[in-house]
């Protein structure tokens, strides 16, 4: 095990920079993931630990040793750094046995060392199969053995699961995790999947544009993000407005839950459409007032979860209730994610109007200021936006959410 210390570290291919001057620990002993999209510079960076890319400025520690600076170049094999990269790209004219012992020297200690690791992976009795007569999620725990088997300083995985289908995923990134950790191993995973960056690791970094934006533990930084780039990186968000122009409020969605209007209670919100996941559901909820703030992701719907089957059905009335506040998040994404959503979250307002326009009347099911709802949809650190007030007085408010819940489910 070894403390990893990456300081100001430069790199990139002719004249394009890649890596913007990166600061990032790794502590001993733990597995460390970095997060970002394709391009962000995630690989260069695994490359430049390993010692297949050099830096411009900067340096590398491992275990508090110089690696890797403008003045030090210690070569890869010499670093104590073992490599699984993305296909695992084991020796096909090599056995398992012969893969996992490559580099191991005497043929004694080798031949324990492979078995130790077979057991280590749960592929006991596979030493004398060809890589050809293993499957992918098999393939992936040999790489992992053969990485392991001498015992690194380090190990560094690049997008090591990429290639497997979406259940072999899952418990492979369990499996591999739980084998780094009963080795004791120092690990750094680099990943575009939040999924399994969050799952795997005790740190994650989020790198963007060849730097590294937050870092913190998975809770954190999905709790806690800095910016909206990093809010949509790490999962679903709902984007609510917020009085400055570079900032909006954010929610995730499981901090909502829908629950069936009760009689003689106002509906706030109206079930557009259900997506069944087998393990959860997804809502898709139209407020029908901006108790909640106004909506300006996915078109001015609201998205929740919720575990398993859900009784609600595409045109159910219900109340929608926020666990915690909105965040006010900022950020480069605010101005251009607000172009691209430009008119969303405006639908309602529109139909209300033009029914306004059009003195269309019915008789209403609910009376606005005999079921005051008080401050329990209040939104936000401020608490803005409440309820009570809103509807308190509207003497047409039930008739506009009755005529807005028809042209919804019809």
């Amino acid at each position: 095990m070894a403390d990893v210390e990456i300081r100001g570290l430069q790199a990139g291919f002719g004249g394009s920079t890649v890596l913007n001057g990166v600061d990032f620990t790794v502590p001993s002993g733990s597995i460390a993931a970095v997060l970002g999209p394709s391009g962000c510079g995630k690989t260069t960076l695994l490359r430049s630990i390993a010692g297949f890319h050099r830096p411009t400025e900067g340096e590398v520690r491992i275990d508090g040793r110089v690696v890797e600076s403008p003045r030090e170049h210690i070569p890869p094999e010499r670093r104590g750094v073992g490599l699984v990269p993305q296909e695992g790209a084991l020796f096909p004219h090599l056995s398992v046995a012969g893969n996992i012992g490559f580099g191991l020297g005497s043929k004694r200690k080798a031949k324990q060392r492979v078995e130790q690791m077979l057991e280590m992976v749960g592929l006991q009795g596979f030493a004398d199969r060809m890589p050809q007569e293993l499957s992918g999620g098999q393939q992936q725990r040999i790489a992992l053995a053969r990485a392991l088997a001498p015992n690194p300083q380090m190990i560094l995985l690049d997008e090591p699961f990429s290639s497997l289908d979406a259940g072999l995923r899952t418990e492979l990134r369990e499996d591999v995790a739980r084998v780094i950790r009963l080795a004791g191993a120092t690990a750094l995973v680099v990943t575009h999947d939040q999924a399994e960056a969050m799952s795997m690791a005790d740190i994650v970094a989020v790198m963007q544009g060849g730097d590294i934006s937050q870092t913190g533990t998975p809770r954190e930084v999905y709790a806690e993000p800095a910016t909206l780039d990093i809010a949509l990186l790490l999962g679903e968000v709902i984007v609510l407005e917020a009085p400055q122009q570079d900032q909006v409020k954010i929610l995730r969605p499981e901090q909502l839950r829908a629950r069936p209007n009760q009689p003689g209670e106002l509906p706030n919100a109206v079930v557009t459409d259900t997506h069944f996941y087998g393990h959860d559901a997804a809502l898709l909820l139209e407020p029908l007032d901006d108790s909640l703030g106004r909506v300006l992701s996915d078109a001015g719907r609201l998205r929740t979860r919720t575990h398993g089957a859900t009784e609600l059905a595409r045109g159910s009335e219900v109340q929608v209730e926020i666990e915690g506040s909105a965040r006010l998040v900022g950020g480069a994404a605010v101005a251009e994610w607000r172009s691209r959503n430009q008119g969303s979250g405006s639908g309602r307002h529109n139909v209300q109007e033009a029914h306004a326009q059009q003195g269309e009347a019915s008789t209403p099911d609910h009376h606005g200021d005999e079921h005051p709802q008080g401050d329990r949809m209040a939104v936000g650190a401020e608490g803005d936006h409440q309820r009570g007030g809103e509807l308190a007085g509207q003497s047409n408010g039930a008739q506009q959410r009755h005529t807005r819940h028809t042209e919804l489910v019809e």
